[in-house]
Formats: C-alpha cells, structure tokens, sequence
C-alpha cells in the first residue's frame, strides 16, 4: 500500500524554484502563523530567497508527480534554516521526508529555531528527536516573537 508521500519526490532546488519557493514560504506563514508581524513585503522576501537563502545554502524541494512545489527544507551548515510546507501538504509525510534528506546531508548534528507558539512545529520536531536547548524572548528575530532553540544528533 503506497503511503500518504508516495509519488513525491525530493530535489536539490535550483535557482528557477525561487518564485515557488516563495510561495510555499509566504503562504505557510500566512496559513501557520498568522500571528506574526509582517516585517517584509512579498517582494523582499521573494528578493531573499533568490539571492540569499538559494545560493547560500542547500535547500532541497518536495514536489507532486505534477511538478507543483508542495515543500522545501534548506541546510545553513549546522542548521535547519528553513523547512515550509503548503498549507495543504501538511500531514502527509512530507515533512518528515525533507527533515530526513537535511539529516542526511549534514555532519550528524543540526540547530534550529521555531517560534513557541508553533506548537505543531515544536512537536513535530521533538518526534523526530530535536531536543529544546534554549528558549529566547524574541530579541534575537525580526518578528520579536519568543522563539526555542533545538539540537538534534545522530545516533551513534
């Protein structure tokens, strides 16, 4: 029996995702955290994407059989940098799949911060065994919202 992932399949992303890339990114936070400040136009961040997160870090994207973008994780070093999913991708193991490809790729540790009010996120992570290493008032992101830190190492 094919699971709720199947037919979707992960690739490194390449400059030409930036505006899907975007899309996942602003309509996610939009859908997941509609309580954060809007700091950035849609512009600035589809500016950011294509000239900093992209060509800065390895960022791998989830797609259908169709091709549509549904998801993309982006490894900075150490740290799990960005890992978005369209609103209605959630729950379908695709997370878990982007997640695992970053674990894979990196040197067998991984940092990463969440807001705390994104509890889903917060869970999802701590099943997968991130654990919560420092907890932040929100002075150190743009949006100033409390934020956690998590660590993740590789069974050895």
């Amino acid at each position: 029996m094919l699971g709720p992932s199947a037919g979707i399949r992960l690739r490194a992303a390449t400059s030409e995702d930036a505006e899907a890339v975007t899309r996942v990114f602003l309509d996610s936070r939009a859908a997941v955290l509609p309580y954060l400040p809007r700091v950035h136009s849609d512009e600035e961040t589809r500016a950011w994407i294509t000239h900093v997160l992209l060509p800065g870090s390895r960022t791998w994207v989830a797609e259908d059989g169709a091709g549509e973008l549904l998801g993309f994780a982006s490894l900075d070093g150490d740290e799990l940098d960005q890992l978005y999913l369209r609103p209605d991708a959630l729950r379908r193991g695709i997370g878990t799949r982007l997640l695992d490809r970053v674990k894979a790729a990196s040197r067998g540790e991984l940092s990463l911060y969440t807001f705390r009010r994104n509890t889903a996120a917060c869970a999802f992570y701590e099943r997968h065994g991130f654990v919560a290493v420092a907890y932040d008032d929100g002075s150190r992101n743009e949006e100033r919202e409390p934020d956690v830190q998590y660590r993740w190492t590789a069974a050895v």
